[in-house]
């Protein structure tokens, strides 16, 4: 379900990779709404991961604009943009990226430690950490290690640290690449009923159409986005 103004809106982006081959990403306009579920499309090299660096905000564009809830992420001081993505945004790594010694309880409490706001709307975050690992089909493994996980709870413990605290935008980048047919379906179903029940916007980058039917719209990078290559 979408409501009111777009939660990301990029303008005109334009981004360079510095280097021997020389990689130029343009991106004339992308809006997504407040609610909106929507499937990114894209071969390999066609500068999804840049796309979301640039998001994020771990890059900078070197023009054009982009908006996340109203703030231009480019207004932003290096400290303040940390914080702002810690708060406005919850990542689902495609290597999951979990703290392979701490728990379970410790990886998914971790973003509440840079971002206060979320922290606040977390509640009580052991709770609220048990409550993500039961929903997620993790039932009494907050003290385990992830290391000792398999893969599909890793999975699980990425999604419910993303979404601790309800950030307004879920990024997740290839998250069922590793997985067969019906652990894919599986996973898809639990992300999407979590998502959901938290009222956040999902943006989901793949190779996969198959994943197509779930989404409340498709993009396909060649449609809104221009790769430049060029030798040194």
């Amino acid at each position: 379900m979408t409501t009111g103004d777009p939660i990301l809106q990029l303008d005109n982006v334009r981004f360079r990779w510095p280097g021997r081959a020389s990689f130029a990403l343009t991106v004339p306009e992308l809006s997504i709404a407040n609610g909106e579920t929507v499937l990114l499309l894209g071969e390999s090299g066609s500068g999804k991961s840049t796309l979301l660096s640039l998001i994020c905000g771990t890059i900078l564009a070197d023009a054009g604009h982009v908006r996340i809830a109203g703030t231009d992420v480019a207004d932003l001081t290096g400290g303040a943009r940390d914080r702002f993505r810690a708060e406005q945004i919850g990542v689902i790594f495609q290597q999951f990226n979990l703290l392979p010694f701490g728990t379970v309880l410790d990886n998914i409490l971790l973003p509440l430690r840079f971002a206060p706001s979320r922290r606040e709307r977390a509640g009580d975050g052991p709770t609220e950490a048990r409550r993500l690992s039961t929903a997620l089909g993790l039932p009494d493994m907050l003290g385990a290690k992830a290391a000792s996980l398999s893969v599909g709870q890793q999975q699980r413990v990425a999604v419910a640290r993303a979404l601790i605290g309800r950030p307004p935008i879920i990024l997740a980048d290839e998250p069922t690449s590793a997985l067969d047919a019906g652990s894919q379906s599986a996973f898809l179903d639990l992300l999407f009923d979590q998502v959901r029940s938290h009222e956040s916007t999902l943006l989901m980058v793949s190779h996969d159409p198959r994943l197509g039917a779930r989404f409340d719209r498709i993009l396909r990078m060649e449609d809104i986005a221009r790769i430049e290559r060029q030798a040194a």
